[in-house]
């Protein structure tokens, strides 16, 4: 099994800012694929020819961008860092910086290593080898602001020396899901030179809570269009082989298939899906709904949570029973979710708050009719022309966690049901809004697109600091 780097006893040689390479301990693990196939070939190649000498490369621009994040994690915050590395690398030609890459801000995963494509490991260990000085380098910290200088738990430090303009920049890349920032984690933005948000909605927040306006900037996020495209897939995730049944009695046909994609908490929403489904529809009506979650700060019997659930809401399953609700908690690797989105015949996410909504936007690149509350992070791409917004009912207080006396959303229990009843009947209207949701992906959110607007602002920094 290959191994995620160890960084406890990691030599630091902080004067030139060179970072001793941590993944270069996982170029150990998979020694084939880095040095048999990349540098022994060019030793075999300069040998078999002593003659030829290889032209002179063309000198890296000395400008410098360290994106500092989870990227060894599996969490958002690092597929959204992977997101942003991967669109600058693909599309930016002949680029004014380089890019250097260092894990921060949550544990590191071995798993989620292995299952990186191989093109992706070598760029990780390729950036994270790359060498920056710290007066041509801007730094962006990608985490929570509890991760950034001075951290309030165990993580590389980003920036790496805090704010003792040894650098170009730092900024700080983060969200929130509720309608405010904590008072500690607005100080700490406002130690940054700026502070990327992914939406309109947090730009709001963000300064409605006391960061400064002239450092919130709006960055939205990409989506993989090219990945997840419906007509790349000729085949569709067997959810009979991935999903358990929970409730209803299944048969040999799903029917309509709705999917939720969200990991177990309170502000997924998983009960406001529960209550409209299951009141909704019944064992009659030929539709199936497909959970696939994870645990969050608990166990993973899911369900058992859902059967506990329903008899909680002493709902009667009636003379048809319940619809068929199924529990996916196996391990989904990333290269088999547009497969999975393929096999559903709508996306539904009644969350209370989102950051962004990875999931939604994916769902929406692959064609899918989208039901997602419409408040927080989903405002920035979901309309009534692209998808369904669900109401928000009212808003509630947090009751528990660090968001803990913010406000989120409380969707529409009775939208819902009218929401995902109007999908079923109306396939027609939902294929057309399928549609517009993959153009509207494709023209705002596709990497090119985000690529273009990053590189923008860091080669804005760079010549507005450079200049004073």
């Amino acid at each position: 099994m290959e191994q995620p780097p160890d960084r406890k006893n990691r030599p630091w040689r902080f004067s030139t800012f060179i970072y001793s390479s941590s993944i270069l301990l996982l170029l150990l693990s998979i020694l084939t694929l880095s040095f048999t196939k990349t540098n022994l070939y060019k030793t075999k190649s300069l040998f078999s020819n002593p003659k030829s000498k290889p032209p002179n490369p063309p000198s890296p621009p000395s400008r410098c961008l360290l994106w500092m994040a989870p990227f060894l994690s599996s969490g958002g915050y690092s597929s959204e860092a992977w997101s942003y590395i991967l669109s600058l690398h693909h599309n930016l030609k002949n680029p004014n910086f380089r890019i250097a890459i260092e894990h921060h801000g949550d544990l590191q995963s071995i798993p989620f290593w292995n299952g990186l494509a191989k093109e992706t490991k070598e760029l990780a260990i390729e950036m994270h080898e790359t060498e920056c000085t710290p007066n041509e380098t801007i730094v962006v910290c990608h985490s929570e602001p509890g991760a950034w200088y001075p951290p309030l738990y165990e993580t590389l430090p980003c920036p790496p020396y805090g704010y003792n303009g040894e650098f170009v920049a730092v900024i700080g890349r983060t969200m929130f899901e509720t309608d405010r920032v904590n008072q500690e984690h607005v100080e700490r933005c406002n130690e940054m030179d700026y502070v990327w948000v992914p939406s309109e909605f947090h730009v709001a927040s963000f300064v409605r809570s006391g960061v400064g306006l002239d450092k919130v900037v709006k960055v939205v996020q990409p989506v993989d269009v090219e990945v997840f495209d419906r007509l790349r897939y000729d085949e569709s995730l067997d959810l009979g082989e991935v999903g358990d049944l929970v409730l209803g009695s299944g048969g040999e046909g799903l029917g309509f298939v709705f999917l939720s994609v969200f990991k177990w908490e309170k502000r997924k929403g998983w009960d406001v899906l529960l209550k409209a489904y299951l009141r909704e529809f019944s064992g009659g009506d030929n539709v199936a709904l497909f959970l696939l979650t994870n645990a969050y700060h608990s166990d993973g019997d899911f369900g058992n949570k859902i059967v506990d659930f329903v008899k909680e809401l002493n709902l009667e399953e009636g003379g048809e029973g319940y619809p068929c609700v199924y529990v996916i908690d196996k391990h989904i690797a990333q290269v088999d979710l547009p497969r999975l989105y393929r096999a559903a015949d709508a996306f539904v996410l009644p969350t209370r708050g989102e950051g962004w909504g990875r999931p939604i936007v994916e769902a929406m690149a692959m064609s899918l009719p989208v039901i997602a509350t419409n408040w927080s992070g989903p405002t920035e791409y979901l309309t009534e022309e692209n998808g369904y917004p669900l109401v928000v009912e009212e808003m509630s207080e947090v009751k528990e966690g660090p968001f803990e006396g913010h406000r989120w959303a409380e969707p529409s229990v009775d939208k819902l049901r009218v929401l995902m009843r109007r999908v079923v009947s109306n396939p027609d209207e939902a294929k057309v809004k399928g549609k517009r949701g993959r153009e509207d992906m494709v023209k705002k959110f596709a990497p090119e697109v985000v690529a273009k607007v990053v590189a923008e602002q860091i080669e804005r920094i760079f010549e507005e600091k450079t200049r004073t």
